[in-house]
């Protein structure tokens, strides 16, 4: 994002950071309803986000990782349309978003920058829609993670899930004692290993083959 930019334009853009954090597992970074004033890039951990409906039942939206950014989806509405916790211990880099507004008028490509990861967070919802089965929904889940790990320098075939078994089925809409026989036959198959919270992906090419339906590529 920072390619071009001069000196001053770099320094207008660094001091709309405001570093904070760590907020510990279980914090609300934000609740839904909450008036929009920023959005904030992850540092450090991994973020849900969720709603409740008229039940008082939990949907989760999505995970975010290091290096991925909440709060988009509040621009139009002016308020955030869900509820953001820490996973683990969470740090943030927060820009105040009417700030960093009157900023992307003056810098070339960053309101280009900001619709692509816009793109990219809507593009998240792809594996709940369609009618998929439990390993296809499973593998694609899983390969998703790995690029987006492997995208911003880390391993793409050992990570940490940081989420629950109960918090990944409410994201793929399925019963939490279905991710675990799924995840168990995965590992039974060869296609992972899995100890404790980490994962290892030891036949991508399979995870890839069972997430293509999915992902479409």
């Amino acid at each position: 994002m920072e390619n071009g930019y001069d000196k001053s334009q770099l320094r207008d853009l660094h001091m709309l950071v405001e570093h904070i954090g760590p907020f510990r597992e279980g914090t609300h970074l934000f609740r839904e309803g909450d008036a929009f004033n920023a959005i904030a890039a992850v540092r450090g951990g991994t973020v849900k986000t969720y709603v409740t409906d008229t039940a008082g039942r939990e949907q989760v939206q999505g995970f975010f990782l290091p290096g991925e950014v909440i709060g988009l989806n509040a621009i139009s509405s002016n308020r955030y349309p869900c509820n953001a916790v820490a996973l683990d211990a969470v740090t943030l880099c927060r820009f105040s978003f009417p700030n960093i507004a009157a900023l992307a008028r003056r810098l070339p490509g960053l309101q280009e920058h900001l619709f692509r990861l816009l793109s990219q967070d809507i593009g998240k919802a792809a594996l709940l829609a369609g009618n998929y089965t439990t390993d296809e929904r499973m593998a694609a889940f899983l390969l998703t993670l790995s690029r987006r790990y492997a995208a911003r320098g880390f391993s793409a075939h050992r990570f940490c899930l940081t989420m629950s078994r109960t918090d990944i089925a409410n994201y793929l809409r399925l019963a939490p004692e279905t991710i675990s026989r799924v995840l168990r036959r995965f590992q039974d198959e060869g296609l992972i290993k899995v100890e404790r919270r980490e994962l290892t992906l030891t036949d991508a090419a399979r995870i890839e083959e069972l997430a293509r339906a999915v992902l479409r590529g």
